[in-house]
């Protein structure tokens, strides 16, 4: 599924938390956040995709989830937090090449045909979520864990996956069929995955000997040795070269969402832009990893995402005639289902260290509220989605907003950022009101009140933006008609 990622280490932010966000770009898929207590966790996971079924552990963990309203396709859980305040967001699909997979396929269901009985696929997107995140406790092991999975039962698609506690943030990216590799994301650095293999360093002496921040799959010397898989020179390891793609499609649909995020997070580090341009939307040696020219905050974070090339000739709402307006494809695109940014911060009490950020719908024109993910239950305006459309949830509400806004983006604009604010504004206020009385009073039934609260300010935020918009909307009617007198 095309996503983009976005990683942010603790002494990157503003408030020494660490982030993981993502960005679900689906079908236009309905999409829901909930909670997941242990006693509706399976101990025995069958996949609808690949069929395979896997034994799950005893014990597992709340957590949260935000799955396909309509299950006919499976889960896909998405992204969420468990209670012990480890986040995850899987997974971002990323690029590969035909060396890597003709030397480890990727492992496909295979129908029964004739007398051949049927063979189950590997893991992917439907099931990651599920299989790792209730049975960890920091991002190491969520990298651990996954990896065990990968070299069991293999996966059927090319994977990024991000795991983040209170100190450390990691990346996984799958390669080909059972091989993997993850990092830990330096503290002071913020990454950017745009559906392409992203890593471009990696340390093999440290995951094949102290594991300090780089793992891997136990024979991936071997992998590449015997695959003749290295195409670097000069003995400099750099597995984007190894792994990854590069290809015209990348320079179109990839690399330039890194450059526009890498432009943002480091203005003065390369020459961006212009006939000089050191970096350009169509180079291959973009960096997976930027130290931010300033701390950043979840609203930067929010804005990476939302992000359609603003201030360059290919932003697509342009009002002028550039000849490469929507060229590139856009972070912040029509067809997402969620985003969030899963937050642990160090600083607030144990209970709520954790916040999860939800965004339904596009990005650009939708809010990003904040909630406490450690609670017995989400409230039913994040929930509660249905199929059909309605008022009654953020989801469809953020869809009608945008699905509004786009074809009048000039006249909506600012009130979609006046929502977008207000939302931000209150959502903070709310939750430093709640992180000062959970401390205050150890009191955990605050957490669920404080998620209602949270529920309540978005509603009335969202359904005086969907009544004003909808008015705007309605002046710019092709059927309209105005007298002299009117």
């Amino acid at each position: 599924m095309s996503c983009t990622t976005v990683l942010v280490g603790r002494k990157a932010s503003n408030d020494g938390s660490t982030m993981i966000a993502r960005t679900d770009d689906g079908h236009f898929d309905v999409k829901k956040l909930v909670t997941v207590p242990p006693e509706k966790q399976p101990r025995k996971y069958k996949s609808v995709l690949s069929h395979v079924e896997v034994a799950l552990p005893e014990q597992p963990l709340r957590y949260t989830a935000c799955p396909n309203v309509d299950g006919k396709e499976g889960l896909w859980a998405a992204t969420g937090m468990n209670e012990a305040n480890v986040g995850m967001t899987a997974t971002e699909t990323i690029t590969s090449n035909p060396r890597v997979l003709a030397a480890d396929p990727l492992v496909t269901l295979q129908k029964a045909h004739g007398r051949e009985k049927e063979v189950p696929g590997g893991i992917g997107e439907e099931d990651i979520v599920v299989l790792v995140l209730p049975y960890i406790r920091s991002a190491r092991e969520g990298v651990l864990r996954l990896g065990a999975l990968l070299e069991q039962y293999g996966t059927y698609e090319s994977n990024g996956i991000a795991f983040n506690d209170e100190n450390e943030v990691w990346w996984l990216e799958t390669i080909g069929g059972h091989h993997w590799m993850a990092r830990r994301v330096p503290d002071e650095v913020c990454v950017v995955m745009p559906n392409q293999f992203g890593m471009d360093s990696f340390d093999l002496d440290d995951a094949f000997g102290a594991q300090t921040a780089h793992l891997c799959s136990a024979d991936l010397r071997e992998f590449i040795r015997d695959h003749h898989l290295d195409l670097n020179q000069d003995g400099v390891f750099n597995p984007r070269n190894v792994f990854g793609s590069h290809t015209d499609m990348d320079h179109v649909y990839n690399t330039p969402r890194a450059w526009f995020m890498g432009r943002f997070l480091a203005p003065r580090a390369y020459r961006w832009d212009g006939e000089n341009a050191e970096l350009t939307p169509e180079s291959d040696c973009l960096p997976w990893a930027l130290r931010p020219e300033r701390k950043l905050a979840v609203e930067d974070v929010k804005y990476l995402l939302s992000a359609h090339y603003q201030g360059t000739p290919y932003n697509p709402y342009t009002g002028q005639d550039t000849g490469k307006r929507g060229m590139y494809r856009s972070i912040g695109i029509n067809r997402t289902g969620v985003t969030t940014v899963c937050q642990v911060r160090g600083y607030a009490p144990e209970r709520v260290k954790a916040l999860e950020w939800v965004c339904f719908g596009p990005t650009t024109f939708s809010a990003l509220l904040p909630v406490y993910p450690n609670t017995e239950r989400m409230p039913k305006y994040l929930s509660g989605v249905t199929l059909d459309t309605s008022t009654d949830n953020l989801y469809w509400c953020s869809r009608l907003i945008a699905a509004l806004a786009d074809p009048i983006f000039a006249d909506a604009i600012q009130a979609v950022e006046r929502y977008q604010n207000a939302v931000a504004v209150e959502g903070r206020r709310i939750v430093a009101e709640y992180d000062r009385r959970i401390a205050e009073t150890g009191d955990d039934a605050l957490i669920s009140e404080a998620n209602e609260k949270l529920c309540d300010m978005a509603r009335k935020q969202t359904t005086q933006a969907l009544t004003g918009l909808t008015l705007e909307a309605s002046k710019h009617m092709k059927n309209g008609f105005n007298l002299a007198d009117n």
